[in-house]
């Protein structure tokens, strides 16, 4: 594991080295406005059934991503007129969409089905790398399936000593993971409670 220490706005040079890591089918664990998450490409096959392999993750469990921008994550996803309304609502923020996935996200990525939880997260160094690496990265909790999600680089080190690159930014933020939403013919609808309240989401998008 390359750990590498930078401060919260990021490091040029670290984030570089991230992406390159990235592009040849590695694993990078970085902070997120929650907790701390593994990227991979979405897009290679071969690196998603590493992280799964990593983290002992059911095959069936879609894989969420994140973006740098709503500009981006639509080159990754098609959003409908609501569920871009939700982004430019939302975003950045721990609020993930399940939209539907174009064909270039590895099926390995969407467990079986068409769509994937996506958002645009609130902090500098997540974006930046995203930003970086030119496309969504996926943002699984770094952690094993079942055990607690990693808010310290130390926590990650532990737990996960096989990844290839740990950005190290301190401490995650914590507290509850990214609120789910999806949309049906009627509105949203709440696949998973988390950091943002589902009223608040039903009231900004009446």
């Amino acid at each position: 594991m390359n750990r590498i220490t930078i401060d919260q706005t990021g490091s040029t040079n670290a984030i570089a080295a991230a992406v390159g890591v990235l592009r040849s089918g590695g694993i990078v664990a970085f902070p997120t406005d929650t907790l701390y998450g593994l990227a991979v490409d979405p897009r290679r096959a071969d690196a998603v059934e590493r992280l799964f392999a990593l983290k002992g993750r059911d095959s069936s469990v879609a894989v969420p991503l994140v973006a740098a921008s709503i500009e981006q994550a639509a080159r990754a996803v098609m959003f409908s007129d609501l569920e871009r309304r939700a982004a430019a609502a939302f975003w950045p923020g721990p609020l993930s969409i399940v939209a539907s996935a174009y064909g270039c996200i590895a099926a390995e990525a969407l467990g079986g089905r068409t769509t994937v939880a996506i958002r645009v997260p609130a902090h500098d160094i997540a974006r930046a790398l995203a930003d970086a690496f030119g496309f969504p990265i996926t943002a699984t909790s770094a952690n094993r399936s079942g055990e607690p999600a990693a808010v310290s680089p130390d926590h990650v080190e532990a737990a996960l000593p096989q990844i290839d690159v740990l950005i190290d930014a301190g401490p995650a933020p914590g507290g509850p993971p990214s609120t789910i939403i999806a949309f049906e013919a009627n509105g949203p609808i709440l696949l998973r409670a988390g950091a943002v309240p589902w009223d608040r989401v039903i009231k900004l998008l009446r």
